[in-house]
């Protein structure tokens, strides 16, 4: 039987997404992830790979999703203020970056900054 797997989401650095595994694997949810080793060998390749992805299998997605919503962060302004939703009021964004172009693949860190709500998939342009 094939196992198909879902990524619950991609962490800059090796050390962000240990403290997510071990909640994870405590909670008896196995958890894979892909290109660590890869970042931990040359860590400043981590953008323009996307990251360490935390995939778990796709049986276990709804249990993982609502543990990993519980203990992780979201983004906030320069103030420490949580960033809201324009679209559904929540305080549940994301920093996401599209990566739509060539120029933004090759050179990830012009991408302007936006927030994608974790409620509702509404990107928050730079300029709202």
């Amino acid at each position: 039987m094939k196992q198909e797997f879902y990524i619950l989401g991609s962490f800059e650095f090796p050390a962000d997404v240990q403290i997510i595994k071990g909640k994870l694997e405590s909670e008896g949810i196995q958890v894979f992830l892909k290109d660590e080793n890869t970042i931990n060998s040359d860590p400043l390749i981590s953008a323009a790979i996307g990251g360490v992805k935390l995939l778990v299998y796709s049986v276990d997605k709804d249990r993982a999703r609502t543990i990993y919503d519980d203990i992780r962060n979201y983004a906030t302004d320069k103030d420490g203020k949580p960033i809201i939703c324009p679209n559904c009021s929540a305080a549940k964004s994301e920093i996401y970056y599209s990566r739509n172009s060539i120029f933004y693949k090759l050179f990830p860190f012009f991408e302007p900054r936006k927030y994608k709500c974790a409620q509702c998939n509404f990107i928050t342009k730079p300029n709202q």
